[in-house]
């Protein structure tokens, strides 16, 4: 059963990740005004942030039941869990509050942050943050790409070859 949790959390994680980072921001600001755009997709990043670190602190916890019930393949994916909870955790919490600072900064002085003095710095922070974003969501298909194939269904299949053993014998 842990192990499908396993599976449960990391694509609900990485579906996420990818899908807010590289279609629902990128339309955001196709269709909407800069401004607008900017605060929903801050928003929604926020609550990425929120759901990474949450699938990641669950998925470290998760890794270590499924090893010491003898999943080794697991040793390896909590390395790639640890990387993209760093990720999140440097993206989230120590890159966005300044962000979003100078974004409301700027809307105080009346203008938007790509237009205000600190479009230089803001322009600066988003490249980080996109770097580690982009890390994040490449440790995340390589963390669905290695996941253990048949994990948990050992015994049914042993359980099949045996009934159709004895139906055969």
């Amino acid at each position: 059963m842990p192990h499908r949790i396993f599976r449960l959390l990391t694509v609900v994680w990485v579906g996420s990740l990818l899908t807010i980072g590289y279609a629902v921001a990128p339309v955001l600001f196709t269709s909407l005004d800069r401004t607008t755009a900017g605060a929903v997709a801050a928003q929604l990043f926020r609550i990425e942030g929120v759901l990474g670190a949450v699938c990641g602190i669950l998925l470290l916890g998760l890794a270590n039941v499924v090893i010491r019930r003898g999943g080794s393949a697991y040793r390896r994916l909590r390395w790639l869990v640890a990387g993209m909870l760093i990720c999140v955790l440097v993206g989230y919490f120590a890159l966005q509050p300044f962000m979003n600072a100078m974004r409301v900064a700027a809307l105080e002085a009346g203008t938007d942050v790509g237009h205000s003095a600190y479009a230089a710095r803001f322009g600066m922070l988003h490249g980080v943050s996109s770097v580690f974003y982009l890390i994040e969501s490449l440790l995340g298909i390589a963390l669905v790409w290695k996941l253990p194939v048949g994990a948990g269904t050992g015994s049914a299949q042993q359980g099949a070859r045996g009934t159709s053993g004895k139906m055969a014998g």
